[in-house]
């Protein structure tokens, strides 16, 4: 590709000057006078480099600071650290030579953003879920890193064409499956969208051609419809003296092939493929009035669908995004989303962060983005499981709608869509959620699975004496209560397993065997454990009792004592399987080396059975799918999509904590209640997760869901409620 150096010179001093003019922001002498530097910076750094498509590099930062400077809106501080994002990665340019030219704000920005380019697959793990994790890391020190490294994506898949096609999938699905929800929990929509079409268009280009050919094909009518009603509308807005601006849009191409996906229709039954935005001027304090006042407007021609409103001004989202939304049936009996927002709150819809900022003097409340970067902060900082079952968890929490909820005091709070009673009171307070006994929800105690409704006012009951239980994983959906639960858990095993520690010596003393370090490596060779941790866990529970100690002494007493120490020291088993001690059952299927449960299928082309040596591959629509490490696809999965692999193994499970449910039936005698919740508290091992007694005519029917190590301890329970007075008969249902 021959290239004239006069013609690219005068392109790089355009882009220049474009920069400068498009920005957001109002720039200053000295803001200019510093992105003048980084600008001549970079361009000296880069010098001669170029992109794969054949352009000078240098386009590339121009190109991420005029997406910063227009569409997000930042100030000349993430201007310069956007030109100068890859000249520490990629030129001679130290950070210090960084902090030296522009000082320790942009250096400090630009070292988040080659941490980030630095970050490499563990070949361990084979998990990019891993690095993203380390990614959101960075907004412990500036969010502006986060939001200039989702405007460089933005870059990157805008010019993606010259790149081969296994590397735009890769590109493509990391960014559905991380930096589109960033920038829509960040309030980017619109980035959001570009982003999420553009993905689309690599993950699955035959559909993405086919939804925008038809959007093509229907543009001109629907322009002509949005027209006709606009021109109605406007004209009733002028007879109030509002001013106002009103714009159509076209929904985005992603959003309409979720749509289609999730209702499992075509294109042509996806009835609202745009929206009408009424813009309106007002000073702050009138705005709402002023928005009901065009609702009421609006209405009085159109009839409202009242399952569709959506208040977000007396609410707004927690992005900071407010607007109230309503459909109507429009002419020819279409349904016509509409979109009311003052200029102040189509500001921030558009710019997201940067507006909330150019506002923030103006509105004392307290901003939405501050709030959840707090509390992402949080999370970040509890978090010690898989980083792909964090980051999932983690993707689901940042694109999930909203609802509102109230504490007793009227204080307003916002949860995601589908969050219940326990991750509320994770959400007022950490120590309040450890500690819950339970929950009242508008006045009535409820379980504390009971998902949320916007509007429902809530208390949480606590007590010293609580602690979070394993099945209370089973019913919260945010990932700073799921985090806070298993970092609790964790802690919990750890006290568990010094109490069995001590146990184990006891009981050892007594079979006159020394605990000493030699013995307990002997121990995890016998029973096949993985650690010291989980044979002290599994002692102190009661799963490895006494009966199995004892075969384990005998072993270690008797004459085959040398071919056991010969066996340690070759590393094998010695314990052939007919031998009646604990053997490994291979019926749990964990995943990375915190050993994380998955939701996953078997893939049919290999169809592997539990035992087998697997993998995980993390699909884009199918989720996880096991493979067989010796699969027809294995190499070429593994070789091309690296960063989708997940280090799977099969486990003995006898370790875990399960559900039993217990039917108890017989005569009703006063007390028994008492009796028998008394009876199961006293077992340290076993937890109620749920209890109910009905009574008819002395005759009593009692359902008991319990939480137990393993079926020993659930046997040993059974036989000491069979001796209360009045139980005739104890069923496992």
């Amino acid at each position: 590709m021959i290239v004239d150096p006069e013609i690219e010179n005068k392109e790089i001093a355009k882009q220049y000057k474009e920069l400068l003019r498009i920005s957001y922001q109002n720039l200053s002498t000295s803001d200019k006078k510093m992105i003048r530097l980084a600008f001549d910076t970079a361009v000296e750094a880069h010098g001669d480099q170029r992109r794969k498509s054949g352009e000078a590099y240098i386009f590339h930062p121009i190109s991420v600071a005029k997406i910063v400077a227009q569409q997000i809106g930042l100030d000349a501080t993430s201007i310069s650290a956007a030109l100068l994002h890859d000249v520490v990665e990629d030129t001679k340019y130290s950070l210090q030579d960084i902090e030296r030219l522009m000082g320790n704000t942009v250096a400090k920005i630009v070292n988040g953003l080659t941490k980030i380019s630095k970050l490499k697959k563990d070949k361990n793990i084979s998990l990019q879920a891993e690095n993203f994790r380390k990614m959101l890391l960075t907004l412990n020190d500036d969010v502006r890193v986060i939001i200039i490294k989702i405007a460089d994506r933005l870059h990157n898949m805008q010019t993606m064409d010259a790149m081969p096609e296994y590397k735009q999938v890769k590109i493509a699905s990391e960014t559905l499956f991380i930096y589109a929800p960033l920038a829509h929990r960040i309030g980017l929509y619109n980035v959001k969208n570009e982003l999420e079409d553009l993905s689309l268009k690599y993950t699955e280009p035959e559909r993405y051609k086919s939804i925008k050919d038809k959007v093509e094909q229907t543009k001109e009518a629907q322009e002509t419809y949005i027209k006709t009603f606009s021109k109605f509308l406007s004209q009733e807005l002028s007879k109030e003296r509002l001013k106002y601006i009103i714009k159509g849009r076209s929904k985005s191409i992603y959003s309409i092939h979720k749509k289609m996906q999730i209702q499992n229709i075509p294109f042509e039954k996806v009835y609202d493929k745009f929206a009408i935005r009424v813009v309106y001027e007002g000073s702050k304090n009138k705005e709402k009035f002023l928005a009901w006042k065009i609702y009421s407007i609006v209405t009085d021609h159109f009839t409202p669908n009242p399952t569709r409103l959506r208040d977000w001004i007396s609410a707004p989202k927690s992005t900071g995004y407010e607007a109230l939304h309503i459909t109507v049936m429009g002419p020819l009996n279409k349904w016509v989303e509409i979109q009311i927002r003052s200029n102040r709150m189509h500001e921030i819809a558009e710019k997201g962060y940067a507006a909330h900022y150019k506002y923030k003097q103006v509105d004392r409340k307290e901003i939405g983005i501050e709030s959840w970067l707090n509390r992402l902060q949080e999370v970040l900082e509890n978090n010690t499981g898989n980083a792909v079952d964090f980051v999932e968890e983690f993707k689901l929490n940042l694109y999930a709608e909203e609802i509102f909820v109230f504490t007793p005091k009227g204080d307003l709070k916002s949860l995601p869509q589908g969050a219940t009673a326990l991750d509320f009171a994770f959400a007022i307070h950490t120590d309040i959620g450890k500690k819950t006994r339970g929950i009242q929800v508008n006045d009535k105690l409820v379980p504390l699975s009971r998902v949320l409704k916007s509007g429902d006012q809530i208390d949480v009951i606590t007590s010293e004496n609580i602690k979070p239980s394993k099945n209370w994983l089973d019913f919260v959906v945010t990932s700073r209560a799921r985090s806070i639960i298993k970092s609790s858990l964790n802690e919990e095993k750890k006290e568990r397993a010094d109490e069995g520690k001590e146990i184990l010596r006891r009981k050892l003393k007594q079979l006159k065997i020394k605990s000493n370090e030699k013995t307990i490596n002997q121990m995890l060779l016998f029973f096949k454990f993985q650690n010291n941790q989980d044979l002290y866990y599994r002692v102190a529970i009661g799963s490895l009792d006494n009966k199995q100690l004892k075969q384990f002494a005998s072993k270690y007493h008797n004459s085959l004592l040398n071919f056991f120490n010969k066996r340690i020291r070759s590393k094998s088993p010695f314990i052939k399987k007919e031998d009646n001690v604990v053997t490994p059952k291979f019926n749990k299927l964990v995943f990375g080396k915190e050993k994380e449960l998955l939701t996953y299928t078997f893939a049919t082309c290999c169809k592997p059975i539990p035992g087998d040596s697997v993998f995980g591959f993390i699909t884009v629509n199918e989720g996880i799918k096991i493979h067989h490490k010796e699969c027809p696809n294995a190499l070429s999965l593994q070789s091309n999509f690296a960063y989708r692999i997940l280090k799977s193994k099969w486990i003995d499970s006898s370790s875990e904590e399960y559900t039993a449910i217990l039917k108890l039936t017989g005569i009703d005698e006063k007390g028994l209640v008492n009796e028998v919740t008394k009876m199961i508290s006293n077992n340290l091992n076993i937890y109620i997760n749920k209890i109910n007694f009905d009574s008819d005519d002395h005759f009593f029917t009692g359902i008991i869901h319990l939480s137990v190590p393993n079926k020993n301890i659930l046997n040993k329970l059974v036989q000491n409620l069979s001796k209360l007075k009045g139980i005739d008969k104890i069923v496992r249902e």
